[in-house]
C-alpha cells in the first residue's frame, strides 16, 4: 500500500516496488490521469495493482482503502505513508488556520490513521515506512515551520510504533528526504526552490524521486530485516 502514489516520490516508489516483485495498492487524492499512468506502469511489469481514490485524512475512507486492497490483492504486508502536502512558503506569522490544519491532517493525521489500519490487519508481521522530511530537524524557518512540525510528529510516530509493534513482527521505519524535484514546490509557490536549496547541500544538488524510492524499497525489503525505529536521512548532507 502506497499513499500519495500517483506523483513524485510516491509514483517512483510504486514503480520501484513493482519492479522488485510487489503487488501494489496505490492510493491517490485527485489526479485520475496520473494514477492511471502509474497503474499501467505497474501492470507492464506483470504485477497486480489497483488504484483507489481516497482521502487519507478521513478514517472511513482509510478503512475503505484497506478493505478494498485486502479484498482484491490479499493481506497488506507493507505500508508506505507517503501522502504529503505543504502550503505556500511564507512567514510563520502569516500562516492561516486552514493551511495549518490541512498540513497537519495530510502529513501527520493520515500517517496515524493508515498505520493504525495496517497494525490492526498485519497479523503475520509486516513493514511500515513513513516518509518524513529533513525539515523535521531543520525547522524550515521562514518557509513552513508548521510542515516541519508535522514531519517531526511523523518521526516520533515511527519511533513509538516501532517499539509497540516490534513484538508482533511489524517493523516501522522512516525515510527523511531533503529537497527533491517534485511538484510540491510549485504548490508552495516556489517552483525553483530545489535549485536554491541545492546551494546549501554538501552534494550540491537536489534529490530525485527515485533516490528516495530506493531507500523506501530497502526498508520494506528482507535486507532490512533487523531495522526498525530507524529514521534514514536521504538529504544530500543537510
Amino acid at each position: 500500500m502506497v499513499t500519495g502514489g500517483s506523483r513524485g516520490i510516491g509514483a517512483a516508489t510504486v514503480r520501484r516496488l513493482a519492479a522488485a516483485g510487489h503487488d501494489i495498492a496505490l492510493c491517490y487524492r485527485a489526479d485520475d490521469a496520473a494514477a492511471e499512468t502509474v497503474l499501467a506502469d505497474v501492470h507492464a511489469t506483470g504485477r497486480r495493482a489497483i488504484v483507489v481514490r481516497a482521502d487519507v485524512t478521513d478514517p472511513d475512507d482509510v478503512a475503505r482503502l484497506f478493505d478494498r486492497a485486502e479484498g482484491e490483492l490479499g493481506p497488506v504486508t507493507g505500508l508506505v505513508n507517503n501522502a504529503g502536502v505543504t502550503s505556500r512558503v511564507g512567514p510563520f506569522v502569516d500562516l492561516t488556520a486552514h493551511d495549518l490544519r490541512h498540513v497537519i491532517d495530510v502529513n501527520l493525521v493520515s500517517a496515524i490513521l493508515c498505520a493504525q489500519q495496517a497494525a490492526r490487519r498485519m497479523n503475520h508481521g509486516g513493514a511500515i515506512v513513513n516518509v518524513s522530511s529533513a525539515a523535521a530537524t531543520l525547522g524550515a524557518p521562514g518557509e513552513y515551520v508548521h510542515y516541519a512540525a508535522a514531519k517531526a510528529g511523523v518521526d516520533a510516530l515511527t519511533i513509538g510504533l516501532s517499539k509497540e509493534l516490534g513484538p508482533r513482527g511489524i517493523r516501522v521505519n522512516c525515510v527523511a528526504p531533503g529537497t527533491v524535484w517534485t511538484d510540491i514546490h510549485t504548490v508552495s509557490g516556489d517552483p525553483d526552490r530545489p535549485n536554491r536549496i541545492a546551494q546549501r547541500a554538501p552534494l550540491g544538488r537536489a534529490g530525485e524521486p527515485d533516490e528516495i524510492a530506493a531507500a523506501v524499497a530497502w526498508l520494506l525489503s528482507p535486507d532490512a530485516s533487523y531495522a526498525t525505529g530507524a529514521i534514514l536521512r536521504v538529504a544530500g548532507g543537510l
